[in-house]
């Protein structure tokens, strides 16, 4: 007993303390992930998925648009040749009235004999 009292006082640690009463180890926080991997892989696929269809909604937007302008523009084309059509028609049944086919004949200096004079066709 009078050893363990020399021991409390001495400047030399006691070994039996040292093991008795270890220090705290430094515990690593663990820190939790919000999402496992596995979420983190479904949501990846998703948004990928997502991006690569808005991307398609947008070509498709445009090719469609493309196109429209296309039909537009013919249609314009095709309203303008029917005016162009209507026009020469009207300028034809003016150039086809046998009045002024006979007032041509005799400016050239030819003569009708007959004044029976018939149309071959009609036009409308």
């Amino acid at each position: 007993m009078a050893a363990e009292q020399i021991r409390k006082y001495s400047m030399i640690p006691d070994k039996t303390t040292e093991q008795q009463s270890p220090r705290p180890k430094k515990q690593r926080s663990v820190k939790k992930a919000w999402f496992t991997k596995g979420e983190k892989f479904l949501y990846t696929t998703g948004l990928v998925i997502i991006a690569m269809t808005m991307i398609f909604v947008v070509q498709y937007s445009s090719s469609l648009d493309s196109v429209n302008r296309d039909i537009q523009r013919v249609d314009s084309n095709i309203a303008q040749v029917e005016v162009e059509n209507n026009a020469l028609q009207a300028e034809v049944k003016e150039l086809s009235k046998p009045s002024r086919i006979l007032a041509e004949a005799e400016k050239h200096g030819l003569s009708i004999k007959n004044s029976n004079v018939k149309q071959a066709t009609q036009t409308n």
